[in-house]
């Protein structure tokens, strides 16, 4: 039995979405955990389609069912694509993230950028909100979760939004990082 549980919560970019599960980021992440010597079971906990709002009206049962020690926080993107007020997104994530630091769960935030069709304005209010969160709760945070996938043809299913398998392995080489030092933070217990 694994020491430790990580919960990838999130949306479609989390659940893995067009492709086999275990092709998907949470279970591939677990794999690289156990090769690089770290036991940690890493649960899906991804729904397709779910805006923050889904995510907070949910994330009591996450933790109650799941009793994570650390919780990968990416959603957003929805609320993005649908336009909804950033002010509605930061205030989402605050109240998410106090909730499981309430709970002494590590959050390892996963930014978000929105695509350019929205115009600069709200580009800018969206893309100003995870950094400025991730610094007011002294989280550890991956700057933007699709980096290096996000418009690759090649790393992108033909909807262009959602990975394909091999650009889900990119999002692991790029979340690995931020992902042990979330773990160093669980290792050293609650500040």
């Amino acid at each position: 039995m694994p020491w430790g549980v990580i919960a990838a919560v999130g949306d479609s970019l989390t659940a893995g979405l067009g492709v086999d599960e275990d092709l998907a980021y949470p279970a591939r992440l677990e794999r690289k955990l156990r090769d690089n010597g770290y036991a940690y079971a890493v649960i899906n906990a991804g729904v397709s389609g779910e805006t923050s709002s889904g995510t907070l009206s949910r994330i009591q049962w996450v933790v109650t069912s799941l009793d994570p020690d650390i919780v990968i926080l990416e959603t957003g993107a929805n609320d993005g694509l649908r336009g909804i007020d950033p002010r509605v997104l930061e205030s989402n994530l605050d109240q998410l993230i106090t909730f499981l630091k309430q709970k002494n769960i590590v959050v390892l935030l996963a930014g978000m950028k929105m695509l350019p069709n929205l115009g600069p304005d709200y580009i800018e209010a969206f893309g100003r909100i995870y950094p400025r969160i991730a610094e007011q709760h002294d989280l550890v945070f991956m700057p933007f979760f699709l980096e290096d996938v996000a418009g690759d043809p090649a790393l992108n299913q033909s909807d262009r939004i959602h990975p394909t398998a091999e650009g889900y392995a990119r999002v692991v080489d790029n979340i690995f990082p931020h992902v042990v030092r979330a773990i160093e933070r669980h290792k050293a217990g609650p500040r």
